[in-house]
Protein backbone atom coordinates (compact mmCIF):
# COMPACT_ATOMS: atom_id res chain seq x y z
CA UNK A 1 0.00 0.00 0.00
CA UNK A 2 1.02 3.53 -0.90
CA UNK A 3 1.94 6.02 1.42
CA UNK A 4 -1.02 8.25 2.25
CA UNK A 5 0.55 10.88 1.28
CA UNK A 6 1.50 10.52 -2.56
CA UNK A 7 -2.37 9.23 -3.03
CA UNK A 8 -3.23 12.25 -5.32
CA UNK A 9 -0.04 11.84 -7.71
CA UNK A 10 -0.75 7.84 -7.83
CA UNK A 11 -3.72 8.28 -10.24
CA UNK A 12 -4.13 9.91 -13.50
CA UNK A 13 -7.74 10.93 -14.84
CA UNK A 14 -7.60 7.54 -17.41
CA UNK A 15 -7.03 5.85 -13.98
CA UNK A 16 -3.82 4.18 -14.52
CA UNK A 17 -1.60 4.17 -11.71
CA UNK A 18 1.04 6.60 -12.07
CA UNK A 19 3.75 6.52 -9.30
CA UNK A 20 5.67 9.22 -8.43
CA UNK A 21 8.97 9.22 -6.97
CA UNK A 22 9.18 10.87 -3.15
CA UNK A 23 10.28 14.37 -3.18
CA UNK A 24 14.06 15.08 -3.32
CA UNK A 25 15.78 16.04 -0.29
CA UNK A 26 17.68 19.09 -0.32
CA UNK A 27 21.08 19.11 0.38
CA UNK A 28 22.50 20.07 4.28
CA UNK A 29 22.59 24.00 4.67
CA UNK A 30 26.09 25.01 4.96
CA UNK A 31 26.50 26.29 8.39
CA UNK A 32 28.68 29.64 7.72
CA UNK A 33 32.20 29.09 5.71
CA UNK A 34 32.64 28.04 1.72
CA UNK A 35 30.96 25.21 0.15
CA UNK A 36 33.34 22.33 -0.49
CA UNK A 37 32.43 18.68 -2.41
CA UNK A 38 29.29 17.66 -3.09
CA UNK A 39 27.92 21.42 -1.74
CA UNK A 40 29.59 22.83 -4.77
CA UNK A 41 26.38 24.16 -6.54
CA UNK A 42 27.97 24.78 -10.20
CA UNK A 43 28.95 22.09 -12.82
CA UNK A 44 31.97 23.43 -13.74
CA UNK A 45 34.77 25.17 -11.86
CA UNK A 46 38.30 26.91 -12.32
CA UNK A 47 40.72 24.49 -9.84
CA UNK A 48 43.82 25.66 -8.31
CA UNK A 49 45.97 22.67 -6.78
CA UNK A 50 47.76 22.62 -3.22
CA UNK A 51 50.87 24.14 -4.79
CA UNK A 52 49.11 27.45 -5.95
CA UNK A 53 48.87 26.10 -9.94
CA UNK A 54 45.84 27.03 -12.08
CA UNK A 55 44.56 23.23 -13.25
CA UNK A 56 42.02 25.66 -15.65
CA UNK A 57 38.30 24.63 -15.71
CA UNK A 58 37.15 21.40 -14.79
CA UNK A 59 34.03 19.45 -14.28
CA UNK A 60 33.20 19.77 -10.44
CA UNK A 61 32.97 16.01 -10.36
CA UNK A 62 36.34 15.45 -11.44
CA UNK A 63 37.67 18.21 -9.63
CA UNK A 64 36.29 16.42 -6.39
CA UNK A 65 38.05 13.32 -7.75
CA UNK A 66 41.33 14.69 -7.77
CA UNK A 67 41.28 16.25 -4.82
CA UNK A 68 40.27 13.41 -2.85
CA UNK A 69 43.19 11.59 -4.47
CA UNK A 70 45.71 14.03 -3.31
CA UNK A 71 43.93 13.74 0.47
CA UNK A 72 42.77 16.56 0.48
CA UNK A 73 38.90 18.54 -0.58
CA UNK A 74 37.64 20.96 -3.14
CA UNK A 75 36.86 23.94 -1.11
CA UNK A 76 34.49 26.81 -3.21
CA UNK A 77 37.02 30.21 -2.76
CA UNK A 78 35.31 32.41 -5.08
CA UNK A 79 31.61 31.89 -5.61
CA UNK A 80 30.65 34.45 -7.67
CA UNK A 81 33.09 34.51 -10.23
CA UNK A 82 32.24 32.97 -13.93
CA UNK A 83 33.27 29.90 -13.44
CA UNK A 84 34.07 29.79 -9.35
CA UNK A 85 36.90 28.89 -8.83
CA UNK A 86 37.59 26.28 -5.89
CA UNK A 87 41.13 25.11 -4.52
CA UNK A 88 42.67 21.98 -3.39
CA UNK A 89 42.43 22.47 0.85
CA UNK A 90 42.01 20.68 3.90
CA UNK A 91 38.37 22.28 4.98
CA UNK A 92 39.02 22.00 9.11
CA UNK A 93 41.72 23.61 8.86
CA UNK A 94 40.29 26.30 6.31
CA UNK A 95 37.67 27.07 8.78
CA UNK A 96 39.86 27.15 11.51
CA UNK A 97 42.50 29.58 9.93
CA UNK A 98 39.74 31.92 9.01
CA UNK A 99 37.93 31.99 12.45
CA UNK A 100 41.96 32.54 14.24
CA UNK A 101 41.92 35.78 11.49
CA UNK A 102 38.52 37.00 12.62
CA UNK A 103 39.16 36.60 16.04
CA UNK A 104 42.45 38.76 16.29
CA UNK A 105 40.71 41.52 13.81
CA UNK A 106 38.22 41.39 16.46
CA UNK A 107 41.05 41.81 19.41
CA UNK A 108 42.92 44.96 17.41
CA UNK A 109 39.41 46.43 17.21
CA UNK A 110 39.05 49.78 19.28
CA UNK A 111 35.21 49.98 20.22
CA UNK A 112 34.08 53.62 20.86
CA UNK A 113 32.27 54.29 23.97
CA UNK A 114 29.61 57.19 24.62
CA UNK A 115 30.14 58.30 28.08
CA UNK A 116 27.77 60.82 29.78
CA UNK A 117 28.46 64.22 31.79
CA UNK A 118 25.48 65.64 33.91
CA UNK A 119 25.74 69.05 34.99
CA UNK A 120 23.61 71.93 36.06
CA UNK A 121 23.35 75.25 34.76
CA UNK A 122 24.34 77.16 38.22
CA UNK A 123 27.17 74.48 38.40
CA UNK A 124 29.78 75.75 40.61
CA UNK A 125 33.31 76.39 39.34
CA UNK A 126 35.23 73.89 41.17
CA UNK A 127 32.41 71.03 39.95
CA UNK A 128 33.01 72.36 36.90
CA UNK A 129 36.70 71.84 36.90
CA UNK A 130 36.57 68.26 38.05
CA UNK A 131 33.85 67.57 35.15
CA UNK A 132 35.86 68.59 32.68
CA UNK A 133 38.76 66.37 33.96
CA UNK A 134 36.66 63.61 33.41
CA UNK A 135 35.88 65.03 29.85
CA UNK A 136 39.33 64.88 29.18
CA UNK A 137 39.86 61.27 30.32
CA UNK A 138 37.11 59.68 28.51
CA UNK A 139 38.07 61.85 25.12
CA UNK A 140 41.93 60.77 25.48
CA UNK A 141 40.54 57.00 25.55
CA UNK A 142 38.86 57.40 22.80
CA UNK A 143 35.70 57.23 23.20
CA UNK A 144 32.48 60.00 22.97
CA UNK A 145 31.27 62.13 25.58
CA UNK A 146 27.55 63.47 25.97
CA UNK A 147 27.65 66.51 27.83
CA UNK A 148 23.90 66.61 29.65
CA UNK A 149 22.78 69.38 31.13
CA UNK A 150 19.27 69.50 33.26
CA UNK A 151 17.38 72.04 34.07
CA UNK A 152 14.76 71.87 37.19
CA UNK A 153 11.51 74.09 38.16
CA UNK A 154 12.51 77.50 37.04
CA UNK A 155 16.00 77.36 35.77
CA UNK A 156 13.91 76.43 32.28
CA UNK A 157 13.38 80.04 31.70
CA UNK A 158 17.20 80.97 31.80
CA UNK A 159 18.16 78.57 29.16
CA UNK A 160 20.90 81.14 27.91
CA UNK A 161 22.89 79.72 31.12
CA UNK A 162 22.48 76.27 30.09
CA UNK A 163 24.03 77.49 26.18
CA UNK A 164 26.51 79.55 27.37
CA UNK A 165 28.09 76.47 30.15
CA UNK A 166 27.94 74.16 26.95
CA UNK A 167 29.68 76.85 25.28
CA UNK A 168 32.20 77.01 27.84
CA UNK A 169 32.72 73.49 27.79
CA UNK A 170 33.17 73.53 24.17
CA UNK A 171 35.68 76.01 24.27
CA UNK A 172 37.63 74.35 26.55
CA UNK A 173 37.80 71.36 24.66
CA UNK A 174 38.63 72.90 21.04
CA UNK A 175 42.27 71.58 21.45
CA UNK A 176 41.55 67.48 21.89
CA UNK A 177 37.39 67.11 20.55
CA UNK A 178 35.52 68.37 17.86
CA UNK A 179 31.86 69.12 18.42
CA UNK A 180 29.25 65.57 16.99
CA UNK A 181 25.82 67.21 17.71
CA UNK A 182 25.41 70.39 18.65
CA UNK A 183 23.78 71.86 22.12
CA UNK A 184 20.12 71.07 21.25
CA UNK A 185 17.19 71.19 24.04
CA UNK A 186 15.22 68.10 24.18
CA UNK A 187 12.42 68.22 27.38
CA UNK A 188 13.88 69.99 30.16
CA UNK A 189 17.50 68.96 28.93
CA UNK A 190 20.20 70.33 26.99
CA UNK A 191 22.18 67.83 25.45
CA UNK A 192 25.88 68.07 23.54
CA UNK A 193 28.22 65.44 22.09
CA UNK A 194 32.23 65.79 21.68
CA UNK A 195 34.19 63.62 19.98
CA UNK A 196 37.61 63.12 19.94
CA UNK A 197 39.83 64.98 17.17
Amino acid sequence: MANPRYWPSLFCKSGVFNIAAPPRRPTPPIKGGPRFNELIISDTVRVIDDKGENLGVMNTGEAIDRAKEVGLDLVEVSPNAQPPVAKYLDVGKFKYEAQKKANAARKTQKVQDVKEIKMRPNIDNHDYMVKMKNVTKFIDNGDKVKVTLRFRGREMSHQQLGMQLLQRVQEDMKETAKVEAYPKLEGRQMLMVLCPK
